[in-house]
């Protein structure tokens, strides 16, 4: 379901820019030095730069952006810098980022090995790029017209093919509506989460958890264009670096806000969090509805799927799992 090479360069990004002018002290200092050797992906000239470069928050100089088996060579520094700095307790013998890493490593004809050609290039910091979403992004005006009159054609089609007569007053201007409304369901696809995040990247030093949860999301199933909605929990630990809370959020609904299937959805949002300030760990529950279990097939209303992705501490530690998993199912106060 998870879905390269050019000389050593140093590059500092923006937002790490920002939180060294604005470090109140030498341990704000020393974590946004920290954070701009890592988390944004600033490399020393002693690194090979073939890492993977995530969602766009790192300079774009491979092209790739989803998460690697190990055996790809753009992914071999990526996870040799992601052990170095783990601290002994996080890094049992088996840890679970090994477990991760096998598990990955089945991706293809069980070789772990991904062809270049099954690569997704995102130069534009879209995070799991569609086949034409660049196209879509970097369309003007005039294209956007077209793309308009084209989806309004297609449903038109639609109409005809279930039997209805699209030329009676009820459906005349149905086609138009319904595609405008796609491509607003669909907004996701021009979307950079570079934008998204907006520079939202501090320096502190709070180390504990930090949770957004019941974040209500509305999503397409790619596989019969009907909703599901439910609601999303976000937790991360930071370490050196805490993520504007609205941007949690909008990351959740960037990635809603295309064809989706749950289980990626909730991958997608909480690797985005990590490539953005590469916390301590990340932890994202989602529990949602889906209509086309309700709706059609087996028809069972009120059915509710729960997926999770666990990152980092929130993997290795039962009692940070646990943890989470308590507050974000514990009654609200407000």
């Amino acid at each position: 379901m998870d879905q390269s090479t050019q000389s050593d360069i140093h590059l500092v990004h923006p937002v790490a820019a920002l939180a060294l002018n604005h470090s109140p002290d030498a341990a704000s200092n020393d974590s946004a030095a920290a954070y701009t050797n890592g988390a944004i992906g600033a490399r020393s000239p002693s690194r090979s730069s073939r890492g993977r470069e995530g969602y766009g928050f790192r300079p774009s100089l491979s092209g790739i952006s989803t998460p690697l088996p190990p055996d790809h060579p753009s992914a071999t520094d990526a996870y040799a810098n992601e052990d170095n700095d783990a601290e002994p307790e996080d890094n049992p013998q088996q840890s679970s980022l090994a477990l991760q890493r096998q598990s990955d490593s089945n991706i293809g004809a069980g070789q772990g090995v991904l062809n270049e050609a099954s690569v997704i290039p995102d130069i534009n910091g879209l995070g799991w790029p569609a086949k034409s979403t660049v196209s879509r992004l970097n369309e003007s005006p005039a294209e956007r017209t077209l793309r308009l009159a084209k989806l309004t054609g297609a449903v038109r089609t639609l109409l005809e093919g279930i039997g209805e007569d699209p030329d009676r007053e009820g459906l005349l201007r149905t086609p138009e509506r319904y595609a405008q409304a796609l491509l607003w369901m669909t907004k996701g696809y021009e979307e950079r989460l570079t934008d998204v995040i907006n520079d939202a990247i501090f320096a502190e030093d709070h180390d504990e958890m930090v949770i957004v949860r019941d974040i209500d999301v509305f999503s397409l199933c790619e596989h019969h264009l009907v909703p599901f909605t439910g609601k999303i929990s976000i937790g991360y630990i930071p370490k050196g670096l805490v993520l504007g809370l609205s941007k949690l959020a909008r990351i959740a609904e960037t990635f809603s806000r295309r064809l989706q299937v749950q289980e990626r959805l909730t991958r997608q949002i909480a690797i985005a969090v990590e490539e953005a300030i590469r916390p301590r760990g990340v932890a994202v529950v989602m529990e949602a509805t889906h209509l086309c279990m309700s709706m059609r097939g087996v028809q069972k209303p009120g059915a509710t799927t729960v997926t999770s992705t666990m990152r980092g501490v929130f993997r290795d530690r039962a009692k940070t799992r646990e943890e989470f998993l308590t507050l974000i199912r514990s009654r609200s106060v407000i």
